[in-house]
Parts: structure tokens; C-alpha cells; sequence
């Protein structure tokens, strides 16, 4: 008799978390970025003449296949006049920091207007005629990925010329955590704007909502906006980004580890451009203390990387766990085991990590759990703030 309600209790509990994992699945398989939530916005562009931020990855799932928000436009018969496009241009296929032309999409024919070469803010005259304007960039949950700024630039110039704008909000990768130095204004650039750290858990929508709510453009101006949510997320929800949102990070790991790896581009060492692992392994031709070895060639994405030509020994993490916080430990490797330490750091290492106090902490040999706790007061702030701005549980 104990057998058989041991074997009842056992079954009863094995199909309870397989109804479990299975309703989890099955929710994480119906999250759609708000593109495929076309009722909530297609009416809306009736009888308008609209512009759209977008790129490659502009997508959303129809019927088993992608579809790009501008075609869906155009089927629908919307008065597209315009393609706005960010860094690595509409179809995506420009270096990272390669300035892009304006020019004419080759396969509808319309007017792109590039926000990453001679302007990166929408001009007054690119915008005249322009009722409304759409925004759907696939974003990464980073500071330094321009996307944030290209988003910046577009609510500015909106408001300024009395323009609504519509952000049509996409899942974030690297929403399970908040971490990182939040910027000093000081260091504020294109690849940094805000005070935010480096991975600050929020959606583009919500972003969005933050730029406009904390009076972050240009004279406190607001921006007449509209958020469409997402269907079916949640900050818990893990997402896989069906499409690359730049040349390179080619896949979830590569996003994953972004964030962290990225503190290592600011220096003498490699992060796997011009290798099929970009993002996902780092060294240095003078680092032999490790086996692992990769040797950087042009390829797509970058037409001159870093060491181009040379082997370069170092570490491979396309295997890791992914992070679930900004992980110093290979910054702190590649620092305190190179030779020479007066030529590790190149231009522009504080912009990137967006405080003064990094490479001086990493010069004196600060230990890790010293830095972290310098970080602490300005990311409690931040996650008190972010709580403002949030659409998502």
C-alpha cells in the first residue's frame, strides 16, 4: 500500500511541474514585441505621412516567418515617407562607429536618412511633412550601445518640431540585472548620454518614458510620446533575439556577455572582432599564458579589427554560464597580467566604463569587492528611479 501511494505522490508531482514547465514554455513562446500588436497601432497611422526609426532586426513573427515592420507598412498601404536608420545602417550591415550615407533602400525604394553620419539627430528638414514617427529598434539593455542615443535624438527632434512619436517596445536581453558604474555626466557621449549604469534592467519603451519623464533632452523639452507594450513579458522573462541587432553580436551569448567584455575594447586587447566568437573570447598576442588562441581577419562587421593578422592567445567563454552581473574578472586578468601596463588602456576607456575612477581603481590594484562597493550609492539611486518608468512586472 505505501508503494502504491508512493508511486501516486510521485506521479502526481512529476505532472505537476511538467503542467508547470510547460504553461512557462508556452508563455515565453507567445511573447511578441509590440510590431506584432498591429491594432494597437496601424490605425493610427491612417491618412498620415509617417517616418520610422528601424533596422534589420525591426521584426516580429507572422504566421512562422519574420516579417520587417516596414513591409507590413507598405502592405498595409501606410504613407511611408522615410527610413530613419541608427549605427550599422537599415539593413545592418556597417562596422561599428562606420559612419553611414543617406541614400535609398534598394528593395522599396525609399528614402533612408542615416542618424550615424553627417547628423545623428533628425534634421528639421528630414522631418518636414512628417505627421508622425515610429520607432522599433531592437535594443541590447546596455548604455553604451547607441541605440539609447539614436532614441535620445529622435524624441528630441520630435518634440522640437511638434512631431508624436510612437516607440514600439521589444523585449531586453539583459533585463535580469542592474549593474555597473552609472555614468558621471562628465564622460557623457554618443556611446553614453545618461545617467543609467552599464546594464540597467529596463525595455526601450520604459527608457523611453525615463528620457521624457527625468527632462533629459535639450532644455527639459518633452516629447509627445506613446509606448506600445509588449505582449506577454515580463522582466523575468528570458528572450532569445531572433535576429542580430548589430554585425557583431551574432548571438546570445555574445549579447550575454557584451556588457562586461566591452570595458575590455577601451584597451590593447582583442574581444574577437574579426573572428566568429566576437564578444565571446578576448586576448592579445603578448598574453601567452593561456593555449587558447584566435587570429583576427576582415570580415563581416569588421573590415579592420584589432590585431589583424596576428595570433592572439587568451580566453574562450562561448561555453560560460551567462552573467547575472557586470563580470570584472577578465578586465582584471587582462590588466594585471599584461607586461605593459603603460600602453593597456587607449582612448576613450572612460567613456565607455563612464567614470573616472575605474582605471585609477585598476591602477592601484583596488580589489574587486572595493570597486563594486564604490558603486553602490549611485546604483541604489538608480534602481529607486528606474521603478518609475517600469510597464512590465
Amino acid at each position: 500500500m505505501s508503494n502504491c501511494l508512493d508511486f501516486t505522490l510521485f506521479k502526481n508531482t512529476f505532472l505537476f511541474w511538467l503542467v508547470l514547465s510547460m504553461s512557462s514554455l508556452t508563455s515565453a513562446a507567445q511573447v511578441q514585441p509590440a510590431t506584432a500588436n498591429t491594432a494597437a497601432y496601424l490605425a493610427k497611422l491612417q491618412g498620415k505621412k509617417i517616418g520610422v526609426v528601424a533596422h534589420q532586426a525591426s521584426v516580429f513573427k507572422e504566421s512562422g516567418k519574420q516579417k520587417h515592420l516596414v513591409d507590413l507598412l507598405l502592405e498595409n498601404k501606410i504613407n511611408l515617407v522615410g527610413v530613419f536608420a541608427p549605427e550599422h545602417g537599415f539593413r545592418g550591415t556597417a562596422d561599428a562607429g562606420e559612419k553611414v550615407a543617406d541614400g535609398k533602400d534598394p528593395k522599396t525604394q525609399l528614402p533612408i536618412f542615416s542618424l550615424y553620419g553627417k547628423n545623428r539627430k533628425p534634421a528639421a528638414t528630414q522631418l518636414k511633412g512628417i505627421d508622425l514617427m515610429l520607432f522599433d529598434l531592437q535594443d541590447v539593455g546596455v548604455r553604451f550601445f547607441t541605440y539609447l542615443s539614436t532614441l535620445h535624438y529622435v524624441m528630441e527632434a520630435c518634440a522640437e518640431q511638434g512631431i508624436p512619436l510612437i516607440v514600439l517596445d521589444r523585449p531586453n536581453p539583459n533585463t535580469h540585472y542592474i549593474d555597473g558604474p552609472v555614468l558621471n555626466l562628465k564622460h557623457q557621449s554618443f556611446v553614453g548620454m545618461h545617467p543609467v549604469p552599464i546594464v540597467y534592467g529596463m525595455t526601450i519603451g520604459e527608457y523611453a518614458k525615463m528620457i521624457n519623464g527625468e527632462g533629459w533632452l535639450k532644455g527639459g523639452i518633452r516629447c509627445e510620446l506613446n509606448v506600445i507594450p509588449i505582449q506577454n513579458y515580463t522582466h523575468n522573462t528570458a528572450y532569445k533575439l531572433p535576429i542580430r541587432p548589430s554585425p557583431n553580436l551574432p548571438n546570445a551569448q555574445a549579447v550575454a556577455l557584451y556588457p562586461s567584455l566591452c570595458l575590455l575594447e577601451p584597451t590593447v586587447f582583442s574581444v574577437g572582432r574579426g573572428t566568429n566568437q566576437q564578444f565571446q573570447i578576448y586576448g592579445h598576442p603578448s598574453f601567452t599564458k593561456y593555449q587558447f588562441s584566435f587570429t583576427p581577419q576582415p570580415n563581416f562587421g569588421s573590415k579592420n579589427p584589432k590585431h589583424k593578422g596576428e595570433v592572439c592567445y587568451g580566453k574562450d567563454l562561448t561555453q560560460i554560464e551567462k552573467p547575472k552581473r557586470i563580470e570584472l574578472q577578465w578586465l582584471l586578468d587582462a590588466y594585471s597580467n599584461f607586461p605593459d601596463k603603460d600602453t593597456f588602456f587607449l582612448k576613450g576607456f572612460e567613456r565607455i566604463s563612464g567614470v573616472s575612477s575605474l582605471k585609477k581603481q585598476l591602477i592601484k590594484g583596488i580589489p574587486e569587492p572595493e570597486i563594486r562597493k564604490s558603486w553602490s550609492e549611485e546604483l541604489n539611486k538608480f534602481k529607486k528611479l528606474r521603478t518609475k518608468y517600469l510597464i512590465y512586472p
